[in-house]
Formats: C-alpha cells, structure tokens, sequence
C-alpha cells in the first residue's frame, strides 16, 4: 500500500475500511492456500496483505478513539 492510498483510506468511514479489512483477509486466506499448494509463487505478498490488514485495523481504531474524544468535548 503506498502512502497515497493510505492518506484515501483515511477519509473513509468505519464500516467501509471494516468491509477492506474482511475482502483483505478473504484474499490472504486464498493467497496461504495457494502457498500451501505451491500454485502462488509471490511468497511475499501474504506478509504485504497481512501489513495492509493492520495498517487498516489500526485506522479503524484510531478513529473510534478519535470519534469518542469529540463526542466527549461536545458534552462539556
């Protein structure tokens, strides 16, 4: 993922990145069977999806921390 496309992903909301998290981890579970069979070759692109998957969930939690920071200033 290159930085560009991480500075889009940043202006999507919660349930879309939720939806990329799951279609990545469908993608990286197609990818660990295909390694297994020997039919995929890119031995690296399981651990690339895998760091896609937790730059995605760190997002997601960082805006619900975010979110519930400025609900609570709202309330002040």
């Amino acid at each position: 993922m290159k930085k560009r496309d991480f500075k889009d992903l940043k202006v999507k909301k919660i349930a879309e990145l939720t939806k990329l998290v799951l279609e990545k981890k469908a993608e990286l579970a197609k990818i660990a069977i295909g390694v297994k069979t020997q039919s995929e070759k890119n031995v690296k692109k399981g651990k690339m999806l895998k760091l896609e998957i937790v730059r995605l969930l760190t997002l997601i939690r960082e805006k619900e921390l975010l979110g519930e920071e400025k609900v609570e200033e709202t309330k002040k």
